[in-house]
């Protein structure tokens, strides 16, 4: 089985994680684990990197992109991730890659010109002790990488803690809170999406079967017709998706649509605060 993002298709067994045999993924080759050499993860990390970015050479950055993400996740199901990008003008996308989850590569987010990428935060399932890598690409074409080790365990497996019906009920249903607006300044905003992004790997506590994945595999934000992002992602993005970001205000409304995997979608519209003096 495969998950794919953009038009890059990634092998599970790349992936790395172990899951019973009767389940959506046959255990890999090579499983990862937290007794793995810095060797062994920066060879996995190559195999990875090629699988997706193809030949292209990709430099290490302190500057470009930064990752903060908590040593030891609270919450493998829910860990936070902060990418910071401080030459905003530059980048053009940034891809999260979780290297030992199943489907490695998280999110890729393509930013527009409504957008101000300086900072950027999500929410994903992390499935072992795995690094993580932030990859952007900058308005010239290359790409640049910045890592980031996280001790967690489970994540992409970890039960909702309700029935497949209930975490399914409201599917579609966005919020979206703004800071305050400054004359001349990005807006802050907060988007909240209600889907349960189920990554496949998920036991129904009554049924005893996997549920399907199901999760939101692209959605765009616009202010009028400028785009803010466009991201794709896949099976490690976190359950009912919270993503903060920045736009660059021209009075107009935001515009949100997102789609499924298994072919929903949903478009909303938020009209963002007026600026204040």
């Amino acid at each position: 089985m495969t998950h794919r993002i953009g038009n890059t298709v990634i092998a599970l067994g790349v992936a790395l994680a172990t899951t019973a045999l009767s389940g959506p993924f046959a255990p890999p080759a090579r499983a990862a684990g937290a007794s793995d050499t810095d060797q062994e993860r920066a060879a996995r990390w190559q195999e990875i990197a090629k699988s997706i970015f193809g030949d292209r050479q990709i430099a290490p950055t302190e500057t470009l992109v930064k990752i903060d993400a908590p040593v030891r996740a609270l919450d493998a199901a829910l860990v936070p991730i902060t990418l910071t990008m401080p030459d905003s003008a530059q980048i053009k996308a940034v891809s999260l890659i979780i290297d030992d989850n199943p489907a490695p590569y998280a999110a890729k987010f393509e930013f527009g010109p409504a957008a101000d990428p300086a900072e950027l935060k999500l929410r994903v399932r992390v499935n072992n002790y795995t690094d993580m890598h932030a990859v952007v690409e900058t308005q010239d074409g290359k790409l640049y990488e910045a890592k980031q080790f996280v001790k967690a365990s489970g994540g992409c497996s970890a039960p909702m803690g309700m029935s497949d019906e209930e975490a399914m009920k409201g599917m579609g249903d966005m919020r979206m809170k703004f800071a305050d607006a400054q004359p001349g300044k990005p807006v802050e905003a907060t988007l909240m999406v209600r889907h349960p992004n189920f990554s496949g790997m998920q036991m129904n506590q009554v049924t005893r079967e996997f549920t399907p994945a199901r999760y939101i595999d692209k959605l765009t934000v616009s202010a009028g017709d400028r785009t803010v992002f466009t991201m794709t992602g896949d099976i490690s993005i976190a359950s009912n998706p919270v993503i903060n970001f920045a736009f660059k205000p021209d009075g107009k409304p935001l515009q949100v649509a997102a789609s499924d995997n298994a072919g929903g979608r949903w478009q909303h519209s938020f009209t963002p605060p007026s600026p204040t003096n």
